[in-house]
């Protein structure tokens, strides 16, 4: 891989539309703590690109993204790991898991206004309702077929427990790296 592709990108400066909502910069997150002190999400460049293409397409249907997480530092997932040691939603920290190594999103749809579409749960809910094969409204089936098709044909693949995890379909080619993101 090139090492271009291999740096990293704060995503907003590949898409100034995408909306970033940093749940773990804020109290506002299953933790109910500051989890990491930064405000910029990151990823690879590779993997921002391909954001930045699911974000055009979907803004040409009317939608926008928003990202609840993107790269996230090895003490973040400590911190997240000590509250929540559930691996079945909580990975234990690892600098080669996906986000550790800045190739994965947690994110939504938003109209072009920045209002959130609605969606079989909220963010970060740790029940079988949040899967992706969960029976879901006519409505919160609209929206997450609007989402998954725009980031798979973006080049990403879906986490099976969480509805709103997106992970580089080439993230097994990228090491594992560390980033400061408020330097982005």
């Amino acid at each position: 891989m090139s090492k271009t592709r291999s740096d990293f990108t704060n995503i907003q400066v590949l898409d100034p539309s995408i909306i970033v909502d940093l749940r773990y910069a804020t109290t506002n997150n299953f933790t109910g703590q500051v989890v990491y002190d930064f405000n910029t999400a990151i990823a690879r460049t590779g993997t921002a690109k391909k954001l930045a293409k699911a974000s055009a397409d979907l803004r040409e249907k009317g939608y926008r993204i928003k990202v609840w997480d993107a790269y996230r530092p090895v003490s973040a997932q400590e911190r997240l790991f000590e509250v929540y040691p559930d691996p079945s939603f909580v990975a234990k920290p690892n600098p080669n898991f996906s986000h550790q190594k800045g190739v994965t999103f947690d994110l939504t749809i938003c109209d072009l206004d920045g209002n959130e579409m609605s969606m079989q749960t909220e963010f970060d809910n740790f029940t079988s309702a949040a899967f992706r094969n969960a029976k879901r409204s006519a409505i919160h089936e609209k929206n997450y077929n609007i989402l998954n098709d725009a980031m798979i044909a973006a080049g990403f693949v879906g986490y099976e427990n969480e509805w709103w995890d997106y992970r580089d379909s080439e993230m097994d080619s990228y090491e594992p790296a560390i980033a400061d993101p408020n330097m982005y």
